[in-house]
């Protein structure tokens, strides 16, 4: 999801928190991003270096990552648990918190430790290097599903079959790609200021790949990779997407499918062993690349071409159905360490599949979106029927499975079914009302649903618990996500008024005011580089060898405050059906949602928690809301 939104064994501040989108994915936050050229003049100290093209322009102008004082850290640190603690388990938080800041406490040495660390002119982010590390490279559970992420793109009316579809969807792939290698793309903006784009680096010609005891990821040259690889049936082909200096057009992309629907064969599933647990695959990995010549071969066409096109043999027609296609499919179509998958179906449907490691999902939004939108607008030379007569065959890839890659085989297929078995997804596609009438009740809209998930889990629980919001932190330097802690005293207090049916109607609108202000008040200070979680994980991480570790850490607080009972984030396009990801711990949610004009979407995934009751109580919890502000609207005036 975005997460927004990785399960990382971890410090506690860390633990089970990703996404993603923004996600793991839960990874992500998606607050409004405008890639548009901002008209308004920039703050001082933001300048434009051309050289570096105008995707960078602004790059190394943008501000650091703050530290945040202890002192405000503590505070809202506390604020933060205190709906979530007994009165006595309250007080010996805030006495662990008072002597983890107090004057020659634990808190003082570190915190200049961690200035220190920020103020090195080698490092642009104090926090970059740290955080992806522990949350995705050290982070063992396999990619799929608790790290990767998918977008449900709209049906192309006009591209009913699927060679049409991928050919069309690769075409306005490529087109972006071109502005990310030529350093053309204009930036993005948050409150028009220009922010991070540092990640596109990791976008094309990109692979993670596994290691002991931490994964690292490789870039490979654009200039020298002009390919795509498109996988059937389980079998890998190289597909040039620029011969002689010039980028296949639609029409000649379409007659590549074509024979690739043709030619393909089931083959061995090579790829279900990317879905291995990354340890498990770090210890095979080596032993398929050295089985054969032709496997390093194969793997390295894989490792660095431009993207992946997975033809599903599926026809999926609801949402959920599309959701687990595009999810994680049957586990063997895909190669999990891509960073960028495009999937389309035999009939003609398609989305994304993400891997969320270097990139968050604000990145992979705004290329689904905007190649999306090339396609519905028709922007680009789609129809252009000239086909070279030159054209030459993809190239099939091939493995050779000896007896003990056989053996690995299998049983990364039945961790597979493992996995994706024990999980439960549903989607809610609330037709109710959409952003439209939340901005006219004067609200926040992504406030607004996540006051619709807090009053969905008291619902079903009677009670509210930890729970993530991805905030983005991209304008700063590497900036990638921060963490809301969406429950408060005042969404609390909401919950328990709509509960209690004394409470008359007044009283619940008032507490919903209160609080909404308070998590964009939260979510404001995240972005900021003010957040709690953060900064509590970057002191942890300035403990030297051997040093002890302070009571705030020991705190059974700490740990259950960071324990996302509920990983959520937004993400939100017209040119959507939907968007998600996993739960991050084995009792809880992984709620991803889509706020557009006249609807919202939320995609609901659990370990056999009842995600079909979730689903019945975010209807209801938007439906009452709904029903709560309707009279605080201005009646429309009479016509004279």
């Amino acid at each position: 999801m975005f997460n927004a939104a990785a399960r990382a064994r971890a410090p506690a501040s860390l633990i089970r928190s990703r996404i993603l989108p923004q996600q793991g994915p839960k990874v992500f936050a998606m607050p409004p991003v405008n890639s548009r050229r901002q008209q308004s003049s920039l703050p001082a100290g933001y300048k434009e270096d051309q050289s570096k093209g105008a995707m960078l322009r602004f790059e190394d102008s943008l501000p650091r990552l703050p530290v945040p004082t202890l002192e405000e850290t503590a505070k809202r640190y506390l604020k933060s648990v205190h709906p979530l603690l007994s009165k006595s388990e309250f007080e010996t938080t805030t006495k662990a918190v008072n002597e983890f800041v107090a004057p020659g406490g634990p808190g003082e040495e570190l915190q200049k430790r961690l200035i220190a660390r920020r103020e090195r002119p080698e490092i642009k982010n104090w926090i970059s290097e740290w955080w992806n590390d522990a949350a995705y490279m050290a982070y063992r559970d396999p990619v799929v599903p608790y790290v990767s992420y998918f977008y449900s793109h709209r049906d192309d009316r006009k591209r009913r079959n699927p060679a049409k579809r991928a050919a069309a969807f690769s075409t306005a792939v490529l087109q972006f790609k071109k502005e990310v290698d030529s350093n053309s793309l204009e930036p993005e903006y948050m409150k028009k200021l220009p922010i991070a784009m540092s990640s596109y680096y990791w976008m094309f010609n990109c692979s993670r790949v596994p290691q002991k005891p931490s994964d690292t990821s490789v870039k490979h040259s654009a200039e020298q990779n002009k390919h795509i690889i498109v996988i059937r049936k389980n079998q890998f082909w190289k597909v040039a997407h620029e011969i002689n200096g010039k980028q296949l057009n639609t029409s000649e992309f379409e007659v590549q499918f074509k024979r690739i629907y043709e030619k393909a064969e089931k083959s061995p599933p090579v790829g279900i062993l990317t879905s291995q647990n990354r340890d498990v695959w770090a210890d095979v990995y080596p032993r398929l690349k050295a089985a054969s010549n032709v496997n390093a071969v194969s793997i390295e066409a894989i490792e660095s071409a431009s993207f992946i096109v997975c033809l599903d043999d599926a026809s999926p027609v609801t949402l959920e159905e599309r959701a687990h296609q595009y999810w994680h499919g049957d586990g063997s179509n895909r190669w999990y360490d891509k960073p960028l998958q495009f999937i389309i179906n035999d009939n003609g449907t398609s989305g994304f599949m993400g891997e969320h490691s270097m990139m968050d999902g604000t990145t992979t939004h705004r290329l689904n979106d905007e190649a999306n939108r090339l396609i519905f607008a028709n922007a680009l030379p789609f129809d252009d029927p000239n086909i070279r007569s030159d054209l030459p065959d993809p190239t099939s890839l091939r493995f050779n499975i000896t007896p003990e890659l056989q053996k690995d085989i299998d049983a990364a297929q039945a961790h597979f079914s493992g996995q994706i078995g024990a999980h439960e997804l549903r989607v809610q596609a609330y037709q109710g009302y959409g952003k439209g009438l939340i901005k006219k009740f004067k609200c926040s809209p992504d406030a607004y649903v996540q006051m619709i998930i807090q009053l969905a889990y008291h619902k079903f629980y009677g009670k509210n618990r930890p729970t993530y919001e991805s905030a983005a932190t991209r304008r700063f330097q590497e900036g990638r996500t921060e963490t809301c802690r969406s429950v408060s005293d005042e969404s609390v207090a909401f919950c328990d008024a709509m509960a209690d049916h004394n409470v008359p109607a007044e009283k619940c609108q008032q507490l919903f005011r209160e609080a909404l202000n308070g998590h964009v008040k939260y979510i404001s200070d995240a972005s900021d580089g003010k957040g709690v979680d953060r900064h509590l994980f970057g002191l942890k991480k300035c403990l030297e060898p051997g040093e002890p570790v302070p009571a705030l850490y020991q705190d059974p607080a700490f740990s259950y405050s960071s324990t996302w009972f509920i990983s959520s984030s937004q993400l939100s396009s017209e040119y959507f059906n939907g968007y998600g990801w996993s739960e991050v711990v084995e009792n809880g949610w992984g709620i991803a949602y889509m706020i557009n004009e006249n609807s919202i979407q939320f995609n609901v995934c659990s370990k056999g928690l009842g995600s079909d009751k979730m689903s019945f109580y975010l209807n209801e919890a938007a439906g009452d809301i709904r029903d709560l502000m309707l009279p605080t609207l201005e009646a429309p005036k009479a016509k004279l």
